[in-house]
């Protein structure tokens, strides 16, 4: 199976081409492109119903996902994400894991596991209870909205301190603590609000937009009916 990911950073799409048939690639449900009509889809829950559950209500992730086979060498299909951005591409081994924010999962290789895991308070304070959690052996895609911005903390950065709207993902070796920026003061005027403290060893994807930034920015602008 070859990959290609196009049309970074704006507007992302992963195209998927098939070497051989019965090669298959796994995405979350309505982010399919276009495809050759040989090409196979079933819609499936990923680790059955209990799981796909946990994910919807914890994660944030669709119930279902499509999985996508080929029939014959050469077939394609092609998978983008709901809002414009930057889509990336992250190789499992074991022992290694990521850990996405609400929304970032694109697609994956067989071998590789969903899952949430519980992020105690903090996750609480920075705006979720769970994150979700990939794992296994082989090939992960998630995406931004905005452009991706990469940090090495541990080598490139002792530490690291990053708005919790504007994380996207980060390595299994890293911890983070979630706090103000500053008092209450700078929480409610400086127009910054929690921000997440790394530590240890591992990489961090952030986005450079946020959708809550957006929709704060297009609220005074909506359409308001008068009442009679």
């Amino acid at each position: 199976m070859h990959t290609e990911i196009l049309h970074n950073p704006d507007f992302g799409v992963l195209r998927v081409r098939f070497d051989q048939p019965g090669e298959e690639i796994s995405s979350e449900a309505g982010a399919m492109v276009g495809r050759d009509t040989a090409v196979q889809m079933r819609t499936n829950l990923q680790g059955g119903f209990g799981g796909a559950l946990k994910r919807k209500l914890l994660g944030g992730e669709s119930l279902f996902q499509n999985t996508f086979t080929g029939t014959m060498p050469g077939q394609s299909v092609w998978i983008a994400p709901a809002a414009e951005g930057t889509v990336e591409s992250v190789t499992l081994q074991p022992g290694v894991e990521i850990f996405l924010q609400s929304g970032a999962y694109l697609a994956s290789t067989p071998g590789v596991v969903l899952d949430t895991k519980w992020q105690g308070a903090k996750g609480f304070f920075s705006g979720g209870l769970f994150l979700l959690r990939a794992f296994g052996q082989g090939q992960l895609w998630f995406s931004t909205y905005g452009g991706l911005h990469t940090v090495d903390i541990g080598s490139q950065y002792p530490g690291y301190i990053c708005d919790n709207s504007h994380m996207v993902a980060f390595t299994s070796g890293l911890a983070y603590n979630v706090r103000k920026l500053g008092g209450l003061k700078s929480l409610f005027f400086s127009g910054e609000g929690l921000v997440c403290e790394f530590s240890g060893q591992g990489r961090l994807w952030m986005q450079t937009r946020n959708p809550a930034a957006l929709a704060s920015f297009l609220h005074p602008f909506r359409p308001v009916s008068s009442g009679n």
